[in-house]
């Protein structure tokens, strides 16, 4: 019987050491983080901006990870009721120096919305599962469009150009890249 020899056995961790390199490096170059997931807004949460139970509104809705801070009497996300909850919460804690780790909007390329006449306004759907939510990275905005959410004019999230285009189309308003969004445009909303 022969086993490995010490030249074999140097040869397998030495493949071994190569092959956990270059999967740890492919992990990096497509974009693997630690990233927490979005989570569902169905229960009955208060928006950590305004205090609005956020299941009771309509319209898109948000959610942020901070880096080393959590919102007071829950676990993270912080939760809102309101892609303007979401972004005014944002520049206020970031003026006390709280680091967004990653922040979540309603996709509405995602979902089948609708837009119903409501007190005479037109009021966009809420949509609160955890896969109805994107990064705001990947996100397009429509400002001005005249349609509602919980907070008066809704910023609403877009993941494709596309549907965006077609939401202005209907709708009016203006397309802007949701990084791109300034607590200017925010006090304007």
């Amino acid at each position: 019987m022969s086993g490995p020899t010490p030249t074999d056995s140097s040869r397998r961790q030495f493949v071994l050491g190569t092959v956990t390199i270059a999967a740890t490096g492919l992990a990096g170059c497509l974009g693997s983080s630690d990233r927490p997931e979005p989570v569902a807004l169905t229960e009955r949460m208060s928006c950590d901006q305004c205090g609005m139970v956020i299941t009771q509104q309509p319209g898109p809705s948000g959610q942020t990870y901070y880096q080393d801070n959590s919102p007071e009497g829950h676990d993270p996300p912080a939760r809102f009721c309101s892609t303007v909850c979401a972004y005014r919460h944002r520049f206020a804690t970031g003026n006390r120096g709280w680091t967004p780790q990653v922040t979540y909007l309603t996709d509405y390329a995602t979902v089948d919305y609708s837009v119903r006449e409501e007190g005479g306004a037109r009021v966009i759907s809420a949509h609160l599962a955890a896969e109805n939510f994107a990064v705001t990275e990947a996100l397009e905005v429509v400002i001005g469009s005249g349609i509602e959410g919980a907070m008066g004019p809704a910023i609403v999230p877009f993941g494709t150009t596309s549907a965006a285009e077609e939401f202005v189309s209907t709708y009016g308003g203006e397309i802007i890249a949701a990084e791109d969004i300034s607590s200017e445009l925010v006090a304007q909303q």
